[in-house]
């Protein structure tokens, strides 16, 4: 299985993902970007290689000003990642050159597992990303702990990344978000006005700002404002309710490589009013799932183990 980000969270939502999705390594091969360049209308490309996202704007946001054509670029995930610069090809423009790449392009052997429009505004020199944003997902390939909930009257709510990650599927209120501040508001206010539903949030700013970026010290210091919000969502709970806290991969900030780790990941039940106890090293990611479920009550065919009442 990979540490990509898609692999991870159908894992935590139950479903056994035994299969790598494709990645390149080398750049995409001609089949891909003839057809790309022929379906969505563009004169040409950039890039074409193994890259990060801020270090290629930088080397070729000027050449993509000057000619306008899109600049292309993967990494060790499964992701083709299109960046344009938002006064050269419109937000909106960007996001149809995606779907078309993920409907017609990205399918068959080399259905990645996200296309990914990645805007940039600036200058010469002073290139950085925008908020905006927006993965193209698949469907996972079976039922998640978000299908099963919702079948079962459960109501299902998404907070940040969650939503592209499982195709917004079996999820009944979608919230979008732009930072940690703001998905931990969000997570405070539905647990304080949605008792009884399922909360599956995404606090991106760790990896996206800090993991990938090889920064340990902005890493520490988003952990330690996490820390700080972290007494108020516990305020939002009664006994009845139940908090996990874990992630979907690893992202260590002190190593070489900008890619996910592969390593394990910290895993937090919290109950009020129940004494502690050591979870120890879990099987699968969909331990978590099979708690959810144990949780609700639902009958499912999900994978894990539930770790509810241990």
């Amino acid at each position: 299985t990979g540490k990509d980000s898609t692999s991870g969270h159908w894992e935590l939502g139950g479903l056994k993902v035994d299969f790598d999705f494709p990645t390149y390594p080398n750049g995409f091969g001609k089949e891909i970007i003839d057809a790309f360049i022929e379906k969505t209308g563009v004169k040409g490309v950039l890039g074409n290689k193994t890259a990060s996202g801020t270090s290629i704007i930088e080397e070729l946001g000027d050449e993509h000003v000057k000619k306008g054509f899109p600049i292309i670029y993967t990494s060790a995930d499964s992701v083709f990642q299109i960046a344009a610069h938002e006064e050269v090809i419109p937000i909106e423009k960007q996001y149809e050159i995606c779907k078309i790449a993920r409907e017609e392009i990205l399918i068959g052997k080399d259905t990645v597992g996200r296309i990914i429009a990645r805007p940039f505004v600036g200058k010469t020199g002073s290139y950085s990303r925008t908020t905006n944003r927006k993965d193209f997902s698949i469907d996972p390939t079976g039922d998640t702990i978000l299908d099963v909930l919702s079948n079962d009257g459960i109501r299902t709510i998404g907070i940040g990344k969650v939503n592209d990650l499982f195709n917004y599927r079996g999820i009944q209120v979608i919230e979008k978000t732009k930072s940690n501040a703001e998905g931990i508001k969000k997570i405070i206010d539905y647990s304080k006005k949605e008792k009884g539903s399922f909360i599956f949030a995404n606090l991106v700013d760790f990896d996206v700002y800090y993991g990938h970026r090889l920064d340990p010290e902005g890493f520490a210091k988003c952990l330690e404002e996490f820390d700080n919000e972290l007494p108020k969502i516990l305020e939002t709970l009664d006994e009845s309710d139940a908090l996990i806290l874990t992630a979907d991969h690893g992202n260590d900030p002190t190593v070489t490589s900008t890619d996910h780790t592969r390593e394990y990941v910290p895993l937090l039940f919290y109950r009020k009013n129940k004494e502690a106890k050591n979870l120890g090293i879990r099987e699968t990611f969909s331990d978590v799932a099979q708690t959810a479920a144990h949780y609700f009550e639902v009958n499912n065919g999900l994978k894990g183990r539930s770790f509810l009442n241990e």
